[in-house]
């Protein structure tokens, strides 16, 4: 069985945030050690508590921006053994491409739907943990309708089947996982692995080749012409 993980949850609304905690617990792999509202208070209970993992909302108070997304780096800066689980309600990619700015390990970026899915939710939180990245395949499928329209992207070589790879890639899945949710043996997933590094020019050196490849997608998606206002959450 997993080692219990010591999480700290950020989130203004009172009701979603005491649900959350609920959720967590009750999955017996967790262990919430404090619930907070704002970004101030995460850091505090940060430096307190010493979690192994934070699930933060990625709009809080004082200014409801993207104080999620600053107090993650800020987490990852100053304690780089804990993980930060980013949640939005928003699929534009922009805000991953601002969580993942000055690296990806031990960060993830999730939509709020999956909340609902306490697996998928709880494996993130090992996944950061561990210093491991996760990006919502949701998130993967709006880059690719977007992108292959864009011949000239190196996403565009990608077969639908490698690109089916790679949004379970994007979620942390082991090739034993992938061959498990695509019915593919585990030669087949290795095969369809190893094109991906090769269309993407990703080469063998990286530790976390599976996040770079993931990171491919947000890196040549176009910047979207979007207002100051643009709710986030």
């Amino acid at each position: 069985m997993p080692e219990t993980l010591r999480v700290v949850i950020a989130e203004d609304n009172y009701l979603v945030r005491e649900g959350v905690r609920r959720l967590l617990e009750d999955s017996g792999q967790v262990e919430v050690m404090a619930c907070v509202g704002d970004a101030v208070e995460l850091l505090d209970a940060v430096r307190r508590l010493s979690p192994s993992a934070v699930l933060t909302d990625i709009r809080m108070p004082p200014g409801h921006h993207m104080e999620g997304i600053e107090a993650a780096r800020a987490i990852r800066t100053e304690y780089p053994g804990i993980g930060v689980v980013v949640l939005s309600q928003h699929t534009d990619e922009s805000y991953a491409r601002a969580l993942f700015r000055d690296g990806s390990t031990g960060l993830a970026y999730l939509l709020k739907d999956r909340v609902g899915d306490l697996e998928d939710l709880v494996r993130a939180l090992h996944e950061v943990a561990s210093g491991g990245s996760v990006v919502d395949p949701l998130i993967i499928d709006t880059l690719v309708a977007r992108q292959q329209t864009r011949t000239s992207n190196p996403l565009a070589s990608l077969t639908p089947r490698e690109l089916d790879v790679l949004r379970e890639m994007a979620q942390g899945k082991t090739n034993a996982a992938i061959g498990q949710a695509l019915f593919l043996s585990a030669s087949t997933v290795e095969k369809h692995v190893n094109a991906i590094f090769t269309k993407l020019g990703i080469s063998a050196a990286p530790v976390h080749r599976r996040v770079v490849a993931v990171l491919a997608f947000l890196e040549n998606a176009p910047t979207p012409d979007r207002r100051d206002g643009a709710d986030g959450r």
